[in-house]
C-alpha cells in the first residue's frame, strides 16, 4: 500500500510550520511542501498564469528574469512563478504578483472550483506531508472573498472528498482552545527585533479590505477573532461531516508525534 500523505491544518498560530518540522525530522523520508512551495495541490504565494501573461510578466521585469524562470515551473498550459522565494527590492514585484493567484478573488467561484478540482485530481502522491493545502488558505477565500455561504463550502468539500476517495490521506487538524490568546503570542513572535509588528497589520488589512471584512466592519483585533472563531467551527463542521474518517484532531502545542502513525 502506498504511503500515507498528510494535511496539516489549523488556525494561524496552531503550529503548523512547527509540526511540519517535527514530523519531517522524524520520518525523513517524506517529501514535505511549505507555503510558497511548488506544491502538486497548493498554489498559495504562487502564480498560476498563461504563457501570454508569463511573457508579459518576464518582459515588464526584465532585470531580474533569470531569477523568475528559476522559480518558475510549468504545469499543463500554465506557469506557476513561487514568487515570494524571489529576492528583490524592485517596487512593487511582490504586490503585483500576487494579483496572479488563484486566491483573493483573483477568479470567481466556478473559476477558482475548476483549478483545485482539476489539481487535485492529477494529484497521485505517496509519503508526501502539506502545509495548509486543504483548508486555511482555500476556506478564507471562499468566506472573505466570494463570500460563500457555510453550505456552499461544505458543497464544495464533499465534492472534494469525491475526488480524493482513491487516495492515501489523512488531515491531521491542530486545534486552538483559546483563539485570543494564541494571537496574543504571535503577534509578539512575529515581530522585528525592535518589537514592530509584522504579521498582525499585514494580517487586519488583508481582513479589513475583503468584501467580507468591509461588510462586517472585522477592521481590528476583535474582527480577527471573530472571523477565526467562525473559521474553526466551520473547519469541525467540515471534518465531522465530510471527512471524520481521514482526520486526526490534535490539541495545538499539546500533542504527542507517537499519535501519528505513517
Amino acid at each position: 500500500m502506498d504511503k500515507t500523505n498528510y494535511f496539516i491544518e489549523g488556525l494561524q498560530g496552531a503550529g503548523k510550520s512547527t509540526f511540519l518540522e517535527k514530523f519531517s525530522n522524524k520520518w525523513k523520508d517524506y517529501q514535505v511542501f511549505r507555503e510558497g512551495d511548488y506544491s502538486p495541490v497548493e498554489l498559495a504565494w504562487c502564480t498560476y498564469i498563461t504563457e501570454e501573461q508569463y511573457c508579459e510578466v518576464l518582459a515588464r521585469y526584465a532585470a531580474i528574469e533569470a531569477q523568475i524562470k528559476e522559480k518558475t515551473i510549468t504545469e499543463n498550459n500554465h506557469k506557476i512563478i513561487c514568487y515570494t522565494q524571489i529576492l528583490t527590492d524592485i517596487p512593487g514585484f511582490h504586490k503585483d504578483l500576487e494579483g496572479y493567484e488563484i486566491y483573493n478573488g483573483n477568479l470567481d467561484k466556478r473559476a477558482f472550483e475548476e483549478v483545485v478540482f482539476e489539481r487535485f485530481s492529477r494529484w497521485n502522491g505517496a509519503g508526501q506531508i502539506f502545509e495548509c493545502s486543504i483548508f486555511q488558505n482555500i476556506i478564507e477565500n471562499q468566506m472573505l472573498y466570494l463570500m460563500l455561504s457555510e453550505e456552499e463550502i461544505l458543497d464544495f468539500y464533499r465534492r472534494l472528498r469525491e475526488i480524493l476517495i482513491d487516495k492515501q490521506y489523512k488531515i491531521i487538524y491542530l486545534d486552538v482552545e483559546d483563539i485570543a490568546d494564541v494571537i496574543h503570542v504571535i503577534r509578539k513572535e512575529r515581530s522585528d527585533a525592535n518589537g514592530n509588528e509584522m504579521w498582525f497589520p499585514l494580517m487586519i488589512q488583508y481582513l479589513a479590505s475583503s468584501p467580507y471584512g468591509k461588510e462586517h466592519h472585522l477592521t481590528n483585533f476583535d474582527g480577527l477573532i471573530t472571523h477565526l472563531a467562525q473559521r474553526k467551527a466551520l473547519e469541525h463542521r467540515i471534518i465531522k461531516e465530510i471527512f471524520w474518517e481521514n482526520s486526526v484532531i490534535l490539541k495545538a502545542k499539546n500533542y504527542s508525534m507517537d499519535a501519528i502513525e505513517p
